[in-house]
Order: C-alpha cells, then sequence, then structure tokens
C-alpha cells in the first residue's frame, strides 16, 4: 500500500498581518503610526523586507512614528537606519550644538531645556541636505520635550502667492557670524580647526566667507526658499528664514545684542537672496501657518520618529526633567539652484 505525499505548504503572512498601521489623529495623515501586531516581531527584520512599503508610506504621509517594538540602545537605533538608508551622514556645516553619541549617531539640539525650537527641515538653510532623518526616543522628560512636526506640502500651499512668489524669485541669503560664547564658533560648525580646510569647504558649498578681526568669521549664502520633491515632484517650502532671522529671538535678547554689536555682526540673520530684509510681517505669517499645521505627539520611550526631512518640518517643545533623544541622518540630495 502506498501513501500519497504531499508537500508542506508554506504559510504567506502579508506585512501588515505582522503590525498595526493606524494613524496617529483621524483624518491627519502625519504622522503614521506602525506597531507590533503580534508579540516578538524584531523590527530591523521586519523593515529589511518591507523597505518599499515603508519608502511608499512616507512618500504619501511625510513621517512614520513607530512605536513598542523595545528599541532600548543606541545600536539598535543605528542599525534600524542602517537597515532602510545605508550609510548615515555625519552632521557637518553644523547650526546647532549637538554631540556625538556614536558613530554617526547624535544627539538632538543641545538647547536650553525652557527653549523651543521652531519648526523647521534640517539643513535647508544649505544647498545639500538629508533627505531622511531619524528621531529615537531613549528617555522622555518628565513634563513637555515633544517633537513637533508638520507638512512643509501644506505649508506652502498655505503661504499668500505674492510672498511666495517673491521668495522664489530671490530665494534667501543666510549671514552667520561665529562669535564664541554667543553661538557656534566656526571650528564647531565646520568641524576643523584649519582654516585652508574651511575655506576650501566654503569653495566647494558656494558659502562666501570673510575673516575679520579676532577670528572672527563671516559667511554668506544664497540657498533655495522652495524646493521640488525629487520623487514626488510635489513643491515644499524649504528654507530657514523664519528661523534664522533676527526677529525670531526674543526682544530682550535682541536689544541686548544690539547693544553689543552692530546688526550685521549679530550671529545669525536671513534675507532675501539679493540683501534686502525680509519684512517682519512676512515671517509672522509664516510662523503662524506652521503653528496652525503642527502636530504634536507625546514621546514614549523607545519610539522611533522618521520622518522624509523635505516633506516634513520638526521642532522641539521646552521640558523639565532628563529627555534624551537621539538622531540619524541619511540620503543626501543636493539643491537644483
Amino acid at each position: 500500500m502506498k501513501f500519497k505525499t504531499t508537500r508542506r505548504q508554506a504559510v504567506k503572512v502579508s506585512p501588515t498581518d505582522l503590525v498595526k498601521v493606524t494613524l496617529f489623529q483621524p483624518e491627519q495623515p502625519l504622522p503614521l503610526v506602525i506597531q507590533p501586531a503580534v508579540e516578538g516581531i524584531n523590527l530591523v527584520t521586519w523593515v529589511a523586507s518591507n523597505r518599499d512599503l515603508i519608502e511608499t508610506w512616507l512618500l504619501q504621509h511625510g513621517g512614520i512614528l513607530f512605536r513598542n517594538f523595545d528599541i532600548t540602545e543606541v545600536a539598535q537605533f543605528e542599525q534600524f537606519i542602517q537597515t532602510i538608508s545605508g550609510q548615515l551622514l555625519d552632521y557637518s556645516y553644523r547650526s546647532t550644538p549637538r554631540s556625538q553619541v556614536s558613530g554617526k549617531i547624535y544627539t538632538s539640539t543641545e538647547y536650553p531645556a525652557t527653549q523651543s525650537i521652531p519648526l523647521h527641515n534640517e539643513m535647508a538653510y544649505s544647498l545639500i541636505w538629508p533627505m531622511k532623518i531619524w528621531f529615537c526616543c531613549l528617555k522622555s522628560a518628565q513634563h513637555g520635550g515633544q517633537t513637533p512636526i508638520a507638512d512643509s506640502r501644506r505649508v506652502f500651499q498655505r503661504i499668500d502667492p505674492k510672498i511666495k512668489d517673491k521668495f522664489i524669485k530671490k530665494k534667501v541669503m543666510y549671514v552667520r557670524n561665529y562669535v564664541d560664547k554667543l553661538d557656534l564658533s566656526w571650528e564647531d560648525v565646520f568641524q576643523t580647526k584649519n582654516k585652508l580646510e574651511l575655506e576650501q569647504y566654503c569653495q566647494n558649498a558656494g558659502i562666501e566667507f570673510e575673516w575679520k578681526k579676532g577670528n572672527h568669521l563671516r559667511t554668506r549664502q544664497v540657498c533655495q526658499a522652495v524646493a521640488t520633491h525629487p520623487k514626488t515632484g510635489e513643491t515644499v517650502w524649504f528654507n530657514q528664514a523664519h528661523l534664522f532671522h533676527v526677529s525670531s529671538l526674543n526682544s530682550e535678547v535682541h536689544q541686548t545684542l544690539l547693544s553689543m554689536m552692530k546688526e550685521e555682526d549679530i550671529p545669525r540673520n536671513a534675507y532675501y537672496g539679493d540683501g534686502s530684509p525680509i519684512e517682519i510681517s512676512v515671517l509672522d505669517e509664516i510662523r503662524e501657518i506652521y503653528n496652525q499645521e503642527t502636530v504634536i505627539f507625546s514621546w514614549q520611550e523607545g519610539d522611533i520618529l522618521m520622518l522624509d526631512n523635505m516633506i516634513s518640518a520638526h521642532g522641539r517643545k521646552p521640558f523639565i526633567g532628563a529627555r534624551k533623544v537621539i538622531v540619524g541622518m541619511a540620503e543626501p540630495v543636493a539643491s537644483s539652484k
């Protein structure tokens, strides 16, 4: 008597059977939230098998929040980024103080806990920026410390056409003065103590530089006000004029600086690309649009927030207590300027 042999059928599991995919807020596409649907899901393994799906979701929503995957170590976070995008980027031509945690993972901006950081796209003050940026919460603050986000496509759509047209035509000029103890030193910003290396970097990056008395460096660079996403073709508001402009300082700090130096010597400022002043009323209008488009979620320890840096802007709320949020960046993009 012969027994009929049968082959064991492989069970096909859909990627979405292993995870639960939801919106953080109903009718609000940013961010998409991904959580494990079953116990024991290894996030890095799941991501490795679903990179195309993640990319599709990211381009649609602008940001993805990975939650409850038990991410507790810097190495896990770094491996997660490498699995999606390969090599991480150095934080070069710096705008804010950060410390290297491990490899190319950095602390989030080390401004005092009492300060907020306005919404912005990472390195939009430059002609080269990361396409993707990730944040990982290793320790949540006792109170506050959220990383607000906003859709830069919607920001662009809502700005008055006359304002947009002027910025598109003239672009944005960033003027920086590197003065110790008032802002980052040029050695910290450019990650070198060699003036020749700095000058070579500036020449390659299209940054005008001028050495002043007392080892004082001044730089100027004209950059884009808007950008076209290379994959979706969508136009996004992509500059940091509202953040660099002296009007972003509170009036007391502004007046103190002006009592110490001329306006052209203030650590950072922004102008139209032809050097003419940007109207404060215009910047206030842009800031209000950012405020209205802001989405806020509270960090949970182990959270990873992945943003398309051209689609989504990010910031930081003031906080109380210890807070540890680390950052990684990847996939450099050059301006079409």
